[in-house]
């Protein structure tokens, strides 16, 4: 059983339609702005202090506000109204499909009932894997840092989906992988196919995905790998642990590494479907 987003539950089950479906992500979308763009709206930031800011979030595990106060930019006070005013405006999805008219509230109720059954049954399956695999705890912290950083770096949301069969490979022919040298080596990675990385690369580097070429997105893509890494790393080796991580290799394909006995998740985001190589 694979968890999945609501709106991809409900559009396959035919309840809504790529239509409706697109309209209220879209709505989504525009109800939860960045705290920066709240910011710069408040005249309390610069476009340039935000993106500044959004820089270093990509290199420190910080909170965007906590920076803001670090550097000067932002007091206490202000950081809690703009996190008061992003509140204010977000919007659940289901929420949003009773206003637009798409669902009534007890259709709305039921289908949620059904789909948190299903991600239940998808959970159970992780925590079996998780609680009877060797690198069990790096899954867990690689899935949980994914879900940190998509939000934070490429704002969009992305949730564990299934274990991969090794039997049963998506055709992702884009992967990257870290390998670190370690007491304990470990290797982390992504795979999913051109589209996916064309959107991931574009939201990596806040630019419109027509204004992302392959290269620049396939270096984007490792980039956003490198990051992964240095979580991982953080949450699974000792503090005082020695290790040397290699560039990105985009050289080594899915079987190859499912192969190699690694740990493959499937992973749902919204900028698309992609595999989360852990070992």
């Amino acid at each position: 059983m694979a968890a999945k987003f609501f709106g991809q539950f409900l559009l396959e089950k035919g309840v809504i339609s790529s239509a409706q479906l697109l309209r209220a992500l879209d709505v989504q979308r525009a109800s939860n702005p960045a705290l920066g763009e709240i910011a710069v709206e408040f005249g309390m930031l610069t476009a340039s202090q935000a993106l500044t800011i959004n820089e270093r979030q990509r290199r420190e595990d910080k909170r965007f506000g906590d920076i803001a106060q670090a550097m000067g930019l932002l007091t206490g006070e202000e950081v809690a109204q703009l996190l008061d005013t992003q509140k204010a405006r977000r919007k659940l999805f289901g929420e949003i499909l009773v206003e637009e008219g798409f669902l009534d509230a007890a259709r709305l109720e039921a289908e949620l009932r059904e789909h948190a059954g299903e991600r239940d049954d998808a959970m159970r399956s992780l925590d079996g894997m998780l609680a009877a695999h060797q690198h069990g705890r790096r899954v867990a912290n690689a899935i949980a840092a994914c879900n940190k950083l998509f939000p934070r770096l490429l704002r969009t949301q992305c949730q564990f989906s299934a274990v991969v069969d090794p039997a049963a490979l998506p055709a992702f022919g884009a992967v990257a992988i870290v390998r670190v040298a370690a007491d304990r080596p470990l290797v982390i990675g992504l795979a999913a196919d051109d589209a996916t990385v064309a959107a991931l690369g574009a939201a990596f580097m806040s630019l419109p995905v027509d204004a992302c070429d392959a290269e620049l997105a396939r270096d984007a893509y490792g980039e956003l790998v490198n990051v992964l890494m240095g979580y991982v790393v953080k949450d699974s080796l000792p503090e005082d642990a020695a290790y040397r991580a290699e560039p990105p290799d985009f050289s080594t394909t899915l079987p190859a590494l499912a192969a190699e006995g690694q740990v493959l998740v499937a992973m749902a985001s919204q900028l698309g479907p992609f595999v989360l190589v852990i070992g």
